[in-house]
């Protein structure tokens, strides 16, 4: 039997809690599937227990997730020494506070005269409203110059599963906060996830194999200036150290990108 979502989080609740009985659909599969137990105490109060084969399921998918996890926590690290060979300043694992703006606003009806004509001044639209969302790019840079329109941030978003790719795509909102804050947005794709087409244009995108990381599509360049609230979270925040013993370039192709 394949597990859903719902029915590893609930045999890991199980595992984690008294064992108090929901008596829900959820319940019922585990149980039948031989997952959970049921056991009376001495007041014949009923609870459930994890099986001996349950818990070889909840080790299962701990041994995956950290495989995954390693693997992605991996790739990260390499996308962040590429960016510092590029002379950039590089973060791992930032939030940052990103200004959207909303849909705007409907223009105000006509006026009307004392005797119920419209009027042939026209209301100015009113201001959109700024809705803020939090950004957290697997990786974020920044060049290193003086110059504050010579800054060009690029976010880099890691993914070495085709299910967490597809999940973040269905996500527009999320998209939209990426943008917000850098001038160029990339997806680096664990090479045979996804082809580059299956990523929107606005991104660029950058396969990573044992042997390097190949750009499949260069990023669109876009003219922004980082929002105070972005640099008040790079000041707070730790860059990547320099690691000197570094040598050869990651990269495959010869244009680095945001070099």
């Amino acid at each position: 039997m394949a597990l859903t979502a719902s029915q590893r989080r609930r045999l890991r609740e199980m595992w984690r809690s008294a064992g108090w009985p929901c008596h829900d659909a959820i319940e019922l599969d585990l149980l039948a599937a031989g997952l959970l137990e049921r056991r009376w105490d001495a007041a014949e109060r009923e609870t459930l227990r994890v099986t001996d084969a349950g818990l070889q399921r909840l080790a299962e998918a701990r041994q995956r997730h950290q495989a995954a996890y390693t693997e992605h926590e991996a790739l990260v690290a390499r996308v962040a020494r590429e960016m510092q060979r590029a002379g950039r300043i590089a973060w791992r694992g930032l939030s940052l506070r990103a200004p959207l703006r909303a849909e705007p606003a409907e223009l105000a009806p006509p006026a009307h005269n004392g005797g119920g004509i419209e009027t042939a001044t026209a209301a100015a639209p009113a201001r959109s409203p700024t809705v803020w969302a939090v950004a957290m790019p697997d990786v974020y840079s920044i060049r290193h110059t003086t110059v504050e329109d010579h800054v060009e941030p690029i976010a880099h978003e890691i993914k070495v599963r085709r299910a967490d790719l597809l999940s973040d795509l269905r996500r527009p909102e999320k998209a939209a906060a990426y943008l917000a804050v850098s001038s160029q947005c990339w997806y680096v794709l664990r090479e045979g996830i996804a082809e580059s087409d299956e990523v929107p244009p606005a991104y660029g995108v950058m396969f990573a194999s044992a042997s390097g990381l190949v750009v499949a599509r260069p990023a669109p360049r876009r003219a922004m200036r980082l929002p105070l609230a972005v640099w008040m979270a790079l000041a707070k925040a730790h860059p990547e150290p320099h690691d000197e013993s570094e040598g050869s370039a990651w990269l495959a192709d010869t244009a680095t990108p945001g070099g």
